[in-house]
């Protein structure tokens, strides 16, 4: 999917001026870079969330985007409810619900679940119907490591399933490299490196990518 090029600025400070990107269905894309770079505000404006400077969106209207946010949203229904709420079938939930260990939580108030429990849940809800982008902020930060490893296997079985694009933003570097195809580095608001994800992830041509992945236990 194409993303035109955007900028967002907050009184007079910019926080981030990106050119036009392409997702190729069927990859996973990572997306890393410091607190500040302007990665979740990227994957807002994508999701439509947010309005780019000059108005307008930054995806084609006639693509399907689903987000899932870094805070994750529990609304005031249970939880096979909230998994369901914007379509798909009771076999699907099911499946999903099953494999992020949700069964027994079906019907429990959403807003009692835990941290993890709650991006677990926002995360199956975003993958019950097929779509061409599929944007997830921090997916798994909350969950612990056996959540963790079932969420990203979800993922990479959606994507080969309905052939969407997948734009992850992450912290978590072992995470992208397990997972991405490609990767972005972002860096004071501006996409400061783009490629292939072995050689982003493992031997960036920027300095301050280098430091980065060195930091975060990068090579």
């Amino acid at each position: 999917m194409k993303l035109a090029s955007c900028s967002k600025t907050y009184g007079r400070r910019t926080v981030l001026r990106c050119p036009a990107l392409d997702f190729a269905p069927g990859r996973i894309c990572a997306l890393a870079g410091p607190n500040g770079s302007g990665k979740s505000t990227y994957a807002r404006l994508a999701a439509g969330v947010l309005t780019p400077d000059g108005g307008g969106r930054v995806a084609d209207e006639t693509g399907v985007i689903r987000y899932m946010p870094q805070k994750s949203f529990p609304f005031r229904m249970s939880v096979e409810d909230n998994i369901r709420l914007f379509g798909g079938d009771e076999q699907r939930a099911e499946e999903l619900m099953k494999a992020l260990g949700l069964g027994g939580l079906r019907r429990q108030r959403a807003r009692s679940l835990s941290g993890g429990e709650t991006a677990r849940m926002s995360l199956a809800r975003v993958l019950m119907q097929p779509c061409d982008l599929l944007i997830l902020d921090e997916p798994t930060a909350a969950m612990d490591m056996e959540s963790a490893i079932a969420a990203e296997k979800l993922v990479d079985d959606y994507r080969k399933e309905c052939g969407c694009a997948v734009l992850l933003v992450t912290h978590d570097l072992s995470q992208a490299r397990r997972m991405a195809d490609e990767a972005l580095f972002f860096y004071q608001g501006e996409l400061w490196e783009s490629g292939a994800a072995e050689t982003v992830l493992y031997r960036p041509e920027k300095e301050e990518t280098r430091r980065f992945l060195e930091f975060y236990g990068g090579r």
